[in-house]
This record gives structure tokens, C-alpha cells and sequence, in this order.
């Protein structure tokens, strides 16, 4: 850090017996609130063309890890170390997933699980959500639904699955129960912090605005509350796709889980591999559609 002094002429000059550098022109005028009595060696923002560089590079970190991560796989099957019903190569499994691809069967199976997610997160978010708003707004409801709610989530969903296929059947409402259980806790204790994180003084504006109930939660609660909500809803679309297979792995006849259930029955080791890439390829569309969706809603909080 050098002292330095801004000229009338649009220079930078060092002070006096500091060591001669010759002017510098100031392209750009400094930001407001930044102390002109001060030069950095480095630029203090960065410019759009150096963001974007950066945002590309990291993008492509992602491709080249996983081109990475494959050439790994395929030298590890070709070692021989690992029989092949253990762990196919690449090119065996990019055949199988084509096969089950062009026979119908990998979409047939991935419709029903993704039927399942959708509806068994829109469901357990909104009871969720309107859970956690009564939550936050009474004191009295959270010290008596509490222990409730952590007894819930100490109970794996894989012990409590059984029985609720066993109480409403094998078909499609078991399966969205367990999706919607799996995504009901998080996205409540988040819906929860983030009304209870709007600041009073807010509060009290709108009170002595003589807003009503209705217009305090659509124009100050939920604004607030929405980037917390939003990023328990990223981390139940990632759950809920786990809940659609443990309920099809209890009882079911149609979905992944069923199909990774009959695969390994019949050492079909390379199904069983396609099936569980189409599951993370569902997590990661469900996780991009919320994450799209967090960045329309909250536009306002990164204006241009």
C-alpha cells in the first residue's frame, strides 16, 4: 500500500520523498465510499470480463473431474483386479443405459419415480411451509410440536417404510408419503428461521404503516424469508429423491428403486449402475429447477 496523491490533471502522483514511479492515469473514477489518499498494487473490483473468465473456469471444473473420474473407472476395470460383475467398464454401462433407453424401460421406470418426487415435494413443502409460518408467529405451538418433530426425525424413514406400505398399500400414495416426510423437516426449520429472522424495526414500520396481517406476510415476510426457504427447498428435492426409493424398494412394482431391486436380483450389475446415474441426473434437474427459480425470485437482491 503507497501513498499517493491525485493531481488535477487525472493522475496519480507519489508524494514527496517517496520513490519516483511515473503518473498513472485513473481510467476509471474510484469508487464512492473508497479513500483517494490510497493506490493499491491491484485493481479493488474486478471487471466484467475478469468475472466472466473466472465463472468459466470454474464451470469448467465439473467436466474435466468428471472426464477424470471415468478414465479412473475405465483403467481400474481394465486392470483386471475387479471381476466384472462387481464393477463394468464405462462402455459396458453406456450400453446397457442405451439398451434400457431404446427398449423403454429405463423411461418407463424414471416416470414413475419422478412422478413420485414431484408430488411428494410439492405436498411435504407446502405443509411444511404453513407449518413453519405457525411455528414462527406462536411460541407456545414450537415448545408443543417440538419434541414431536425431532422424535420424527430420529426415526429413519427406512423403519417407518414398511409400515406405510403396509397402511395405505404398494401404490403411489405410500411412496409420495415417504417423499413428503423426508422433505417436511427441513424445509419447515427453514421456513421457521427465516420469518423469525425478519428485524423488528421492519415489523414496526409496517405496524405503524397500519398494515394488515395479510400485507405484512406478502411484502416483508415472505420477501424476507424466501432466500432461507428457498435453500431448504434445494436440500429437499435432493431428499425427496431418496425417499421415492426407499419406498420402491419396500413395495413396489414400477420406479429406480424397483428397477435397481431387480437388477441386482439378476447381477445385472450394468442396470443397476444405469438406474443410479438416472437418479443423480434427477436430483441434479430437481436441484437446478430450485436453484433457477432462487435466482428469478431474488433478483432484487443482486440488482445490475
Amino acid at each position: 500500500m503507497i501513498r499517493c496523491d491525485s493531481g488535477v490533471d487525472g493522475t496519480v502522483r507519489m508524494k514527496e520523498g517517496a520513490e519516483r514511479l511515473p503518473a498513472v492515469p485513473i481510467s476509471q473514477p474510484m469508487p464512492r465510499g473508497t479513500n483517494p489518499g490510497f493506490c493499491l498494487s491491484q485493481p479493488f473490483f474486478s471487471t466484467p470480463i475478469q468475472l466472466t473468465r473466472r465463472f468459466d473456469r470454474v464451470w469448467l471444473v465439473f467436466p474435466l473431474s468428471l472426464l477424470a473420474l471415468i478414465l479412473l473407472w475405465a483403467l481400474l476395470t481394465a486392470s483386471g483386479w475387479l471381476p466384472d460383475f462387481i464393477l463394468p467398464s464405462p462402455g459396458r454401462v453406456g450400453a446397457r443405459f442405451l439398451t434400457a433407453l431404446a427398449d423403454g424401460t429405463l423411461l418407463r421406470h424414471a416416470s414413475a419415480t419422478l412422478l413420485e418426487v414431484v408430488l411428494g415435494l410439492a405436498a411435504g413443502s407446502l405443509v411444511a411451509t404453513l407449518c413453519g409460518y405457525a411455528v414462527a408467529r406462536s411460541a407456545a405451538l414450537e415448545r408443543l410440536l417440538s419434541p414431536y418433530l425431532v422424535a420424527s426425525q430420529a426415526i429413519p424413514v427406512v423403519a417407518i417404510a414398511p409400515l406405510l406400505a403396509i397402511w395405505f398399500g404398494p401404490g403411489l400414495f405410500s411412496k409420495v408419503l415417504i417423499c413428503a416426510l423426508t422433505v417436511f423437516f427441513p424445509v419447515l426449520v427453514n421456513t421457521s428461521v427465516g420469518l423469525r429472522a425478519v428485524p423488528q424495526n421492519l415489523r414496526d414500520l409496517m405496524r405503524s404503516l397500519h398494515a394488515t396481517r395479510w400485507q405484512t406476510l406478502r411484502m416483508l415476510e415472505i420477501p424476507a424469508a424466501l432466500p432461507v426457504l428457498l435453500a431448504g427447498m434445494r436440500v429437499g428435492a435432493t431428499l425427496s429423491v431418496i425417499g421415492a426409493v426407499v419406498g420402491e424398494f419396500v413395495a413396489a412394482e414400477r420406479g429406480l428403486g424397483f428397477l435397481i431391486n431387480v437388477a441386482r436380483g439378476q447381477y445385472d450389475t450394468p442396470l443397476v449402475f444405469t438406474a443410479v446415474f438416472t437418479l443423480i441426473l434427477l436430483a441434479f434437474a430437481l436441484y437446478s429447477l430450485v436453484l433457477l427459480a432462487e435466482r428469478r425470485l431474488l433478483r432484487w437482491q443482486h440488482p445490475r
